[in-house]
């Protein structure tokens, strides 16, 4: 949030919150309180957050109940128990905002919240009536900074002034010029050096991206004039609190200038209270999970990738086991050649019986050595299906699904072990494949990790179903279910482009689908969910771009 987006959403708090009276507060998220409060029109929550990349203050919908018991959410329920809001202040151009509280409206102050969102500096305090910290969101040590150490106990000290001069209505074209020209810098970082309250977003706003890059000594006065032009338009929508929501290529904004393009409530806000904190909350909550999204897919890639390494280490050393353990065969025929003399002495007899000691432990040594091969190269196979489950996941709930089936593999701390033969109990609820229909209408159903594969080949598969996969490839299990109606060859088509487009192969032309009836499926036992083998089948080609048109816009 730069201080254009907080003035604008303060002054949609104003007039609904003051006065409120506090109700509740708790932490759903390691860096993010909410607050509620009680005004004549109803309840209200706030979300307050010190998150590095995220630092905010919105009005949120009611959120879920969590986070009651955190030490600071009990600090705050404490502190501002039976208090009231009777100022919303944000002083000069800082990104502060100041929450304050006492018994009634017109009573001296009791309580202080203050948010400051400055980045990974961003923090939380709430004071006392003298300006003392009584809670905070993350101590400052003396090794953190030198400038502002703070920690509970201590006088409450505003963050050092900011660099650069004050923003001024009345300053002087001439003066305002000569302040961003001080310096021959890029246009972007003039700005932002010469003034308080410029961000990177409000440049974007205020000239095209083109300009921002040029030296300021380079612009034409005809730039400098649309410049001026538009940095006073900002500063009076500031004055006026012309504050508009509208979404632009580069992100949004949250004011209007005067003879600017107008804005909009974003999608569902129009007619809502809090239009702007109510769609700046859906924007930041969008790429929240954007963020949480890519990071849970590369901590599942690392973990995965690890694992796969591991089982092939595995595998490639039992095969060395296995190898040396080929020779029984051969010591079984020195042995019998000794026994075969006409009068073996004693020493033959004794070197023979020692051969055939020897066969029997390497005879016995392959047979434990073959089924751990077979579990390793299985086990490999799972994990790489699961990678390409994982490439192609788009959304938090597919990304747990494949988080689930990794602890199930593995079992505790990494490890399966005996485990691994043994059935796994599946998590709670029942699979929830991908659905589409055919042209003609009939069903195909997609599983997009492991547990859906077996859901839909072997518990919801009927006699007359369709089975489909990339050949000789990792992917998903595609079920026409010609069950209900007879398939025709748009609908074999339509289910082996599926198929080829959720499997390794999505990046060619043309991928190999093998297509089988499910009641010729068969399950592999000890083997992990979803891994069937069969006879025979049928091969068809699919192209997984003519996918495309059977999924809904937003599928991956």
């Amino acid at each position: 949030m730069d201080l254009t987006s907080l003035r604008a959403v303060l002054a949609e708090w104003r007039p609904l919150l003051l006065p409120s009276r506090f109700e509740k507060a708790q932490q759903g998220e390691g860096q993010t309180v909410q607050l509620a409060l009680r005004h004549l029109h109803g309840l209200q929550w706030l979300e307050l957050s010190w998150q590095a990349e995220a630092a905010r203050v919105l009005a949120i919908d009611p959120p879920p109940r969590q986070g009651e018991g955190s030490t600071l959410a009990q600090q705050l329920q404490h502190g501002l128990r039976g208090l009231a809001l009777t100022a919303i202040e944000q002083p000069g151009w800082e990104r502060v905002v100041r929450l304050v509280f006492a018994r009634r409206p017109g009573d001296p102050p009791e309580r202080c919240l203050v948010i400051e969102l400055m980045g990974r500096r961003s923090n939380l305090f709430l004071l006392d009536a003298e300006g003392r910290v009584i809670a905070i969101a993350r101590q400052v040590k003396p090794g953190q900074s030198r400038l502002r150490p703070i920690g509970t106990g201590d006088p409450y000290q505003p963050p050092p002034p900011l660099p650069g001069r004050l923003p001024d209505r009345t300053e002087s074209f001439l003066s305002w010029r000569q302040q961003v020209q001080l310096l021959p810098l890029p246009l972007e970082q003039a700005l932002r050096d010469a003034y308080q309250g410029v961000s990177p977003a409000l440049c974007r706003q205020l000239a095209p991206s083109a300009w921002l890059v040029q030296p300021v000594d380079r612009l034409s006065p005809d730039q400098w004039e649309q410049l001026w032009s538009a940095w006073q338009g900002w500063l009076e929508a500031l004055a006026q609190q012309r504050f508009l929501w509208r979404v632009d290529q580069d992100g949004y904004c949250c004011w209007q200038s005067g003879c600017g393009p107008s804005g909009t409530p974003c999608g569902d806000e129009a007619g809502q209270p809090l239009p702007i904190n109510r769609a700046l909350s859906r924007y930041v909550n969008t790429h929240l999970q954007r963020r949480r999204l890519l990071e849970l897919r590369q901590q599942l890639q690392q973990q995965l990738q690890r694992q796969a390494e591991r089982e092939a280490q595995q595998a490639a050393e039992q095969q060395r086991l296995l190898e040396a353990a080929t020779g029984s065969a051969a010591l079984q025929r020195q042995a019998d050649a000794l026994l075969c003399q006409r009068q073996p002495s004693r020493s033959c007899i004794d070197t023979a019986q020692k051969l055939y000691r020897q066969a029997r432990k390497l005879r016995r040594s392959v047979e434990a050595i073959t089924p751990r091969l077979a579990l390793h190269r299985e086990r490999g196979l799972a994990i790489e299906a699961s990678l390409t489950y994982l490439d192609q996941a788009g959304s938090p709930a597919e990304l747990e699904a494949i988080r689930q089936e990794l602890e199930e593999l593995l079992g505790p701390g990494g490890r399966q072990g005996r485990r691994s033969r043994r059935a796994v109990e599946p998590p709670p609820g029942q699979p929830i494949p991908l659905e589409v229909r055919t042209g003609r209408g009939l069903l195909l159903q997609v599983g997009r990790n492991h547990r859906q594969n077996e859901w839909i080949s072997f518990r919801q598969a009927r006699r007359g179903d369709l089975w489909f996969h990339a050949q000789e490839l990792p992917g998903s299990h595609v079920v026409l279910k010609s069950s209900a109606m007879q398939a025709e060859a748009a609908d074999l088509q339509a289910a082996a482009d599926l198929a080829a487009h959720f499997s390794r192969g999505r990046a060619n032309g043309r991928v190999p689908v093998v297509m089988v009836p499910t009641d010729e499926l068969q399950r592999i036992p000890g083997a992990a969910a979803g891994t069937v083998r069969h006879r025979g089948g049928t091969v068809l080609w699919g192209i997984p771009e003519q996918a495309l048109s059977l999924l809904p816009a937003q599928h991956p």
